[in-house]
């Protein structure tokens, strides 16, 4: 099957009017309804638990390929279903003719060719999406123009199109609506619920199956007849795809078809102009015309039969209008000319997915089709994990899971649990009853009609859902292990190779399991199940610029306490064997808040102390930080702490606004007056923020993840103040943190240290990193250094070392470092290193292509990859362009058999530090493949190059060092 000629491309060559008219559609009256309006927030979700303990986890992009979500490129027998951009979506036309073939009995069906398309999409781990028609202008492919099936001669009469040169079947003829309802009815008997098959479109009426005949069609004030069904006859048809398919989502192309008989029923709508603009003046026709869009565009359908919050249980499909999938994503997301704005477009339509295939020419790195794609449909991400860190019999474990996308998953996938040992291997699962499709979007976007804002507007919807559930560990051996999630493909057990649904973390595996921590199994039952007492007393003994010290009185156990955890806003700072402990490289003039736990032997932890806030000394008069998620601040309404890899903290605040507000709490105001206050902000968009009262205007950062700043002067009270950031009216932008100038009486030190330079880790074993740097250089001193992983802190060191203990076998983690002084100030971050733990024993240690702290020069570049080990590779090396695996462990030094994990459809070779490597040709572009070579390296870290000055070299995955 290749790309069609559509019909609306010749549309595009007909005078305007002719073309306005071409899709303009008569409403029937009685479908118009008013808009439906905000929907109503679904229930919140149960509270975690707050016996377990809490494992934040790093977000990342999500995953571009997902399943049943972003493009579906056409069905070719035999052409490779995984090239161009990625995508998990196969589309298929066909002719009804092609399977009701008998002419004699229309009851007989041969699904053969329906079959084979299935199976050969399944090969390639995609689902497919598909339509059947009986009249498609100019044919497609190898599949007829004129598809009624012989059957119905002598029994349905024809009616001749003078327009497309195509011949219509009398849609209100009882035989064939009996016929196609017991097609339908066999359609679904076979197929509902396979899990080949991802969405149906309803098809079989109108041109191309779209539900329409123009110009034959309800608008006869043009002297030309009706060709559509009568609403009646129509609406049995609709009613026939829904009592046939209950498990597998079917889509409509308009809400006011057949009368709107399928707008009471589990069925979604198909947009096949999606985001278009035609006529003079351009009008769109996807978009509401309260947005620009004609008074027949598809949402404008929606507004006006009260359906434009379907999409909550059904799916939105659709295909991007053919003429601009070549060019519609430079202008993203506002749009240009004839092409809409995309992000608008996406977001009130609450698409999943859409043909498109033009995307086969898209690059796999475009930034801004992939932030389309994750704004389709479902976009998962865990926010926290919690489980007890050391567990034994019966034991619960809970995620809490958000979506960012624009639509919910739609189906009943099983959520598994698993644990991995050492190696990586899943040692045992245990199946939850948690339902994937409650996880609606955190926000949804307002239609202009709905008169609650300025465009846009967006509103809370969803939470992040919180599921847990029992596991017995009962008959699994004593050790450690990590706590795994995925999500199971039910193509899987059609072909192992299905993509898997995976979550925009940073721990999520190519092999659809999510690394959620580490935890330790205990021998099983009969063990110490008792926790130790609270914590009483705790208090603070002294605080400096840059350090707390803390001390508390002893817990009570059954068996005897072990030792304590120090959490500063919920974080783990410390593990104290005593009763006090002191929190350092702080920053000056800033509240903390603290809680301590005791636990015992048997890995058993008392519940939290009670908070104790303290601030840190001014040490100078240099402006102070406060983070936005520090545990003690206070947030309202859907306020929400998120991830933010470009945050000072890690993370920020959003969902502020609308109701939802935080407040700073304890922000010191020294002796008292005007200060002046620095908002950190980030927003893709302009938006103001109340922030105690006054109103500030805060500019567009240029995106979610760059962050800005803006002042604003306020009035502080001596001693502790809240400062208060709201906006009642909209939605004011994400915060990263505030700084307060002026609260230390002035005059101290505000020069921050230099950067640490140099990061590199010396040593690595199963469970722990060394880490050294250059020494930074400060004005007055330096007097410490702050290490974080992934973001978050893990620990400071007065030295230019620091091990961090306690990691998981084979897993990658990235550091940086940050000089701090004794006025509190600290440097920016150093330069990001990233380093893999050994796998323990002798087992070769893995380097990922894609990691950060490799060096790519020239074309080479970071594209994904669903048969790779970490989802991604690195291409387009060799003429000229390298790549380099930094901080390469040599051991003590010498030959090393290094493996390259690799893809090439054809034998391509490679210089690996001076030594010559040939890559075989491998079966397809999806394959990975090995092949080894002996390099020579030092002791401590190397760096492994490889180049090929003349020619292409393959697609590298990773390598692993014996």
């Amino acid at each position: 099957m290749k790309t069609r000629s559509r019909g609306r491309i010749v549309l595009a060559a007909l005078a305007a009017a002719t073309v306005a008219a071409a899709l303009t559609l008569v409403s029937p009256a009685a479908a118009l309804a008013a808009p439906a309006g905000p929907p109503p927030r679904p229930a919140a979700p149960a509270s975690p638990d707050a016996t377990l303990q809490v494992h934040p986890l790093s977000a990342a992009a999500g995953p571009v390929d997902n399943p049943l979500k972003g493009w579906a490129r056409f069905y070719s027998p035999g052409g490779d279903q995984n090239n161009g951009f990625p995508h998990s979506l196969t589309w298929g036309y066909f002719g009804l003719s092609e399977i009701m073939t008998n002419a004699s009995n229309c009851g007989s069906y041969n699904w053969s060719i329906i079959d084979s398309m299935l199976a050969e999409t399944a090969g390639y781990g995609n689902q497919a999406a598909i339509r059947i028609y009986m009249t498609y202008p100019g044919g497609t492919g190898n599949h007829p123009a004129n598809a009624i099936p012989p059957c119905f001669n002598g029994n349905v009469a024809t009616r001749a199109d003078a327009t497309w040169n195509v011949s219509h079947p009398d849609y209100d003829s009882p035989f064939l609506i009996n016929a196609l309802k017991n097609f339908i009815a066999a359609f679904g008997a076979r197929y509902d619920g396979n899990p080949r098959l991802g969405f149906i479109h309803l098809g079989l009426v109108g041109l191309w199956g779209e539900w329409h005949t123009w110009p034959y069609d309800t608008d006869t004030g043009d002297g030309l007849p009706n060709y559509m069904p009568t609403d009646a006859n129509g609406a049995q048809l609709v009613a026939a795809f829904d009592n046939a398919f209950n498990t597998t989502k079917v889509e409509i192309r308009y809400a006011d078809a057949a009368g709107g008989a399928a707008n009471s029923r589990d069925i979604g709508y198909h947009d096949d102009s999606f985001c278009f603009r035609e006529g003079s003046p351009l009008q769109g026709v996807t978009l509401p015309t309260s947005l620009g869009g004609a008074s027949y565009a598809h949402l404008q359908r929606n507004i006006a039969t009260g359906t434009e919050n379907k999409w909550i249980t059904s799916s939105i499909g659709g295909e991007l209008r053919p003429e601009i999938q070549t060019y519609a994503f430079q202008s993203w997301p506002n749009g240009s000319g004839s092409v809409d704005n995309l992000k608008a477009c996406i977001e009130l339509a609450h698409a999943t997915w859409m043909i498109n295939e033009g995307s086969a020419a898209y690059s796999p790195g475009d930034a801004n089709v992939s932030a389309a794609v994750r704004l389709m449909g479902y976009n998962l991400t865990v926010g926290n994990a919690y489980f007890k860190d050391t567990a034994s019999g019966t034991t619960n474990v809970g995620v809490q899971i958000s979506n960012t996308g624009v639509a919910p998953f739609y189906y009943p996938w099983t959520m598994t649990l698993g644990l991995k040992n050492s190696s990586g291997a899943v040692v045992q699962t245990w199946d939850t009853p948690w339902d994937l499709r409650t996880v609606q979007p955190l926000s949804i976007r307002a239609f202009p009609d709905w008169n609650v804002g300025a465009d846009p507007t967006y509103r809370n919807f969803g939470y992040p859902q919180y599921f847990q559930t029992s596991v017995n560990l009962s008959a699994v051996p004593q050790g450690s292990y990590q706590w795994v999630l995925r999500v199971k493909n039910p193509l899987e057990t059609v072909d192992a190779d299905a993509k898997k649904l995976r979550f925009a973390n940073a721990t999520q595996n190519a092999d659809g399991w999510l690394g959620m921590g580490a935890v330790t199994v205990g021998t099983g039952g009969g063990s110490d199940t008792t926790a130790p007492s609270v914590p009483g007393g705790l208090t603070s003994t002294g605080q400096t610029s840059s350090s707390v010290s803390l001390s508390w009185s002893a817990s009570t156990d059954n068996v005897g306490v072990t030792g304590y955890e120090v959490f500063r806003g919920g974080t783990l700072v410390g593990s104290p064997t005593g009763t006090s402990y002191t929190d350092s490289g702080l920053a000056a003039s800033t509240s903390y808040s603290y809680t301590v736990k005791a636990r015992d032997a048997a890995g058993n932890r008392s519940a939290a102390s009670s908070t104790v806030t303290v601030s840190t000394s001014a040490g100078g008069g240099g402006a102070v930080a406060y983070e936005a998620e520090a545990s003690g601040n206070t947030l309202t309404g859907g306020a929400v702490v998120a991830s933010c890899g470009t945050c000072s903290g890690g993370s920020k605040v959003g969902y502020l606004g609308n109701g939802g507000s935080m407040a700073f709490t304890n922000v010191a105001g020294g002796t008292g007056g005007s200060r002046t206050v620095t908002i950190y902000y980030l927003s893709a968009e302009a938006r103001t923020a109340v922030v105690n009262g006054q109103s500030v205007n805060l500019p567009s950062t240029g995106s979610w993840t760059t962050v800005g700043s803006s002042t604003v002067t306020l009035n502080l009270a001596a001693g502790s103040n809240s400062i208060t950031i709201a906006n009642p009216g909209g939605w004011a932008p994400d915060i990263d943190r505030i700084t307060v100038a002026g609260t230390g009486g002035g005059g101290g030190d505000t020069t921050a240290p230099s950067i640490p330079s140099g990061l590199a880790s010396p040593s690595k074993t199963a469970s722990a990193i060394t880490l050294s740097w250059s020494g930074s250089t400060d004005n007055v001193g330096v007097t410490g250094y702050q290490i974080l992983r992934g973001g978050s802190p893990v620990g400071t060191s007065a030295t230019t070392g620091f091990t961090d203990t306690g990691l998981t076998a084979s897993t990658a983690y990235t550091y940086t470092v940050k000089a701090y002084d004794a006025a509190g100030n600290h440097s920016a971050a150093s330069g990001s290193l990233t380093v893999t733990t050994n796998a323990g024993g002798s087992t070769p240690v893995s380097y990922e292509a894609e990691s950060s702290g490799n060096t790519r020069t020239g074309t080479a570049v970071v594209v994904s990859c669903a048969t790779c080990s970490g989802g991604s590779k690195v291409g387009s090396v060799g003429n000229g362009a390298t790549l380099s695996f930094n901080n390469v462990a040599g051991g003590s030094g010498g030959n090393r058999t290094i493996t390259f994990h690799y893809l090439s459809t054809v034998a391509r070779t490679a210089s690996v530090n001076g030594q010559s490597v040939t890559f075989p040709a491998l079966a397809n572009g999806s394959t990975v493949g090995t092949a080894s070579v002996t390099v020579n390296l030092g002791a401590g870290n190397n760096t492994v190059t490889i180049s090929n000055s003349a020619n292409w070299t393959a697609d590298i995955d990773r390598i692993t060092v014996s």
